[in-house]
Parts: structure tokens; sequence; C-alpha cells
């Protein structure tokens, strides 16, 4: 037998020995693949039962959501904006900070305090959401924004601040991971050229890393967006089309949360509102998902 012989056998037997691995990561991929497309597809099934009966026009354009009263409206605008109103008044307040923190642990803290400060970051992102959703209502709201002016202890301002410390671990995180991945060159080149730490870590490293943290950012958009249990607790069940954050408004999650609770019949066109709010939230996370991943391609440097 040649060498050429021998190395083909072995090249085969690898691959025998390999196929089974293959198969199961095949599967555990194509198991990922069908769920979501069974999710999508109960979604419209029941999505369609409600668009017979109620306008997407009405849907996307009323300014009124009263589906669960005795004069009903379906427009979905107040729970969009209460949606999106939370999510960014959250960002408003994470991006930077974790921004910040991720400046600090990529150019600034050293292995030993970077080994502390990391991991007592991240154990924000392990507490369970329904705790800072009662962390806001007994004492972001109370202790802080009532004598601010907030009439009630229901308000878009107190979810959002709580929303906005469950996003620190995940942009400071990602971010200084994207921070970390930038070749030490650059950094070497900014200060033979004279410049000090922070110059070099706002001129050079971050626009270096930037399509990780617009990723970052991004995500976590896509991550307050779906926030369920902060929204459910703190900001109130009242679907209110209003920019005023010291007001208690109704978020999308918040809605199927209240209507799930079994209370509706199944059938009905209240029980549908469920999965045409369910529908247009999956779309929301969608559309910001997507941006993410465009931008992580648009923006990318490639380094050797």
């Amino acid at each position: 037998m040649t060498l050429g012989q021998r190395g083909l056998g072995q090249r085969r037997l690898l691959r025998m020995r390999e196929a089974p691995v293959l198969a199961v990561l095949f599967l555990c991929a194509l198991a990922s693949v069908l769920t979501t497309v069974g999710i999508v597809v109960v979604l419209l099934e029941e999505a369609v039962g409600f668009f017979r009966q109620v306008s997407i026009v009405e849907f996307l354009t009323e300014r009124q959501w009263t589906p669960l009263f005795v004069e009903k409206h379906f427009g979905v605008l107040p729970l969009l904006s209460a949606t999106f109103l939370i999510a960014l008044l959250a960002l408003a307040v994470a991006v930077p900070v974790g921004l910040g923190a991720a400046i600090y642990l990529s150019e600034y803290a050293s292995a030993r305090v970077r080994g502390v400060l990391k991991p007592v970051l991240e154990v924000l992102a392990g507490i369970p959401t329904v705790v800072y959703g009662y962390f806001a209502l007994t004492f972001i709201a109370p202790q802080i924004l009532q004598p601010l002016g907030q009439e009630t202890v229901f308000s878009a301002l107190s979810a959002a601040l709580a929303m906005s410390i469950m996003l620190l671990p995940l942009v400071s995180s990602l971010s200084e991971d994207a921070m970390r991945a930038v070749p030490a060159s650059l950094r070497e080149a900014g200060y033979a050229l004279g410049s000090s730490r922070l110059e070099v870590a706002v001129r050079v490293v971050l626009p270096a890393a930037l399509s990780g943290v617009m990723a970052a950012v991004l995500l976590a958009l896509a991550r307050a967006v779906g926030e369920t249990m902060i929204v459910t607790i703190a900001a109130g069940n009242m679907p209110n089309l209003s920019w005023n954050p010291l007001e208690a408004m109704q978020a999308l999650p918040a809605y199927i949360v209240q209507v799930s609770l079994g209370d509706t019949p199944a059938g009905t066109l209240e029980y549908k509102t469920i999965f045409a709010v369910g529908l247009t939230l999956f779309a929301c996370t969608l559309v910001l998902n997507v941006a993410a991943q465009w931008l992580m391609a648009r923006f990318r440097e490639v380094y050797e």
C-alpha cells in the first residue's frame, strides 16, 4: 500500500467517525430552524383570523387600544409607542454607562481588577427580571421619581431605569470584548504619535471596535423591546399614547401577559389580539436583529 492510499484510507475512516457528530449537529440546527418556523406559523395562523375582522390600516393607525372594553378600538400605536419609549430611555442610560465601563475594563483596568469587576458586573444579567420590576415598584418610583413629580408608582421612566440596570452587562461585556479584539499595534501607533490613553481609547480603539459596539447597542435594544416582567410590573397596564415618561403606559409584552392570564375565552377576537400583538413584537425584534447583523457586516474591520 502506497502512502497516498494509506492517507486516503485514514481520511475515509476519519469521516466515518465524524459522521454521527455531524448528524447530531445538523439535527440541532434543524431543530432551531423548525422551532422558529413553528412559532411564525402559529402567530400567522391566529393573526390572520384577527386581521380578517380588523383592518390592518386600523390596527397600525388607530390611536386607541381598548379591545377588552365595551367600546372596542384596535389601534396598536399606544402599545408600540410605550414599548419603544421605555426601550430608548433605558438605552439612554445603559449605553453611556456600559460604554464607559467597557472602556475602563479594556483600556485602564489591570488584569486583577478586570477579573473582579467583570464577573461582578455580569452578575446583573443573572438577576430575574421580576426582581428588577419590583425594585422599580418599591424603590425607584417612590424614592426617586415621586419626589420629582410622578403621581403614581407606575410610569415608563420607572420601568426604563430598572431596565437600564438589566442592560448594563449586555452593553459593557459585548463592547469590552470588541475593544479587546482591537490589535495592540493600533494602540501603540497612537501612543507613538503622542496621544494620551484617553485619546487612544476614544479616537483609536472605539472607532476600530465600532461594529461590535453598534451590534451590542442594537442587541440591547432588541432585548429591551422584548422585555416582559419589568414593563408589566413597573410601567402599568394603561394603553396610553403619550411621550411623557412619568405617565403609566402599557407595552406590547405587558398586554400579552394581561390577556394570557386566562380570563379571555379562547377563539374570540379579544383572544386573537394576543397573536396580532405577538406578531408585531416578533417583527420589531426581527428587524432589529437583521439591522444588527447588517451593521456588523457593514462596519466590521479585519486586521491581520
